[in-house]
């Protein structure tokens, strides 16, 4: 039994690895805004190669990602996930700094494809906090992480972008290095984890012998699919948004500026309300908060693609936030409740992986539809998109828990 001033070790888990996904996603995302400038300072490219380019850079570890994931969360089922949240720390630790020491381009893309590899941090540190957590507090614990990956997020760019002025986009990604390889050795020392046991059973060495282990596989695998429409949703609206409002603004002065604020609206939004409603979802049940983001997602969409300046785009964008933080922490959530422990490491990297592919749909998507028509209908095309979502999620989930728990 614990002592009464001990705490208990998912709570010092929690308050570690929420800390290190702030760091971690703040490392990750500071190299984000210049790293198309970085790939010009790296040859004499026209603009159609170093578009084409500055595509193959950012595209290629989403790529990778998608396709290790599963490997390494096959791993992590069979010797732990802190192994894997201390290989995905180190390995990306050393590939980020190696970045500011490329000469050619094909050198930053090997290197974005070993990112890719070495991807995982945030997927494992949340299956390792899935699996500790009692689950009558997984919602807020998943809320808490959420809470903190998206605030390092938001901080990432405005640090990178600072670093990149006042040094230089290569002493960026070494500092970037450094961040990550602090993350390592906080984790190394700070994260315990409890009562693994080792899989090793035969038939889970294929996805269709997990797959027959599940309780509800069509739960679960309705859940990665909502997964991959909420990535891809997302990501439909972002590459747009500082073009629309410098369409709203009729490019008038400070676009960039007010872009950056409505950019970061969503991402503050989130970080405020996931913890809350990932307590929210532990006591009324974490379905209907879902059903409540997917209702709230296209109440906001269906509105933004009919604004007439910056700051109704603002206000709706921090709304979509809140329906973030209602989505894809209380996904992770229902996961954890719906999968063995013995198996969270290697759906939590289905997951992931889904998430990535929704990475690369997105923007195609939304680039598609802008395209063809404007950026008013990317938002109308994006709330069917989630409505789409709603139907499969019923459907899929919430349908056949209600049957089971009938």
């Amino acid at each position: 039994m614990l002592a009464a001033n001990q705490t208990p070790v998912w709570v010092r888990n929690l308050r570690v690895l929420s800390v290190s996904v702030f760091f971690a996603g703040m490392g990750f995302s500071e190299i984000m805004p210049f790293l198309s400038l970085y790939v010009a300072t790296l040859g004499d490219f026209t603009t159609r190669q170093l578009t084409f380019y500055s595509g193959v850079v950012f595209a290629s570890m989403y790529v990778v990602s998608a396709l290790t994931s599963p490997l390494w969360g096959k791993l992590a089922d069979r010797i732990g996930r802190k192994p894997m949240l201390l290989r995905a720390a180190l390995g990306m630790a050393v590939v980020i700094a190696a970045m500011g020491l490329v000469q050619t381009v094909w050198e930053l893309i090997l290197l974005r494809m070993a990112q890719g590899i070495f991807a995982g941090f945030v997927s494992n540190s949340n299956a390792l906090i899935a699996t500790e957590t009692p689950k009558a507090k997984a919602g807020r614990a998943l809320g808490t992480m959420a809470a903190g990956v998206t605030g390092g997020n938001l901080l990432g760019p405005l640090l990178g972008g600072s670093l990149a002025e006042i040094f230089s986009y290569r002493a960026t990604f070494l500092v970037t290095g450094g961040i990550l390889f602090l993350v390592f050795w906080a984790c190394f020392f700070l994260v315990k984890e409890e009562g693994f046991t080792p899989v090793t059973a035969a038939k889970f060495d294929h996805a269709s012998g997990v797959i027959k282990s599940l309780r509800s596989p069509q739960v679960v695998l309705g859940l990665l699919l909502t997964t991959m429409i909420i990535q891809a949703a997302n990501n439909s609206i972002n590459p747009i948004v500082s073009l629309f409002v410098k369409e709203l603004m009729h490019n008038g002065p400070g676009v960039t500026f007010v872009s950056g604020i409505i950019a970061a609206l969503p991402g503050i939004a989130t970080m405020l309300a996931a913890p809350r409603l990932g307590r929210l979802g532990d006591r009324i049940g974490t379905q209907k908060i879902l059903i409540a983001g997917f209702l709230l997602s296209i109440l906001c969409f269906v509105p933004s693609a009919f604004v007439r300046n910056p700051w109704q785009l603002g206000g709706l964008r921090f709304l979509i936030g809140i329906a973030d933080a209602t989505l894809f922490p209380q996904v992770q959530t229902l996961l954890a409740k719906q999968t063995p422990s013995e198996l969270t490491g290697r759906i939590f990297s289905w997951n992931q992986s889904t998430m990535y592919i929704g990475n690369i749909l997105g923007p195609l998507i939304g680039g598609a539809v802008a395209g063809w028509f404007d950026y008013g209908a990317v938002f109308l095309a994006t709330a069917g998109l989630v409505a789409v979502n709603l139907g499969l999620f019923l459907a899929n989930v919430f349908f056949p828990l209600q049957k089971s728990q009938a």
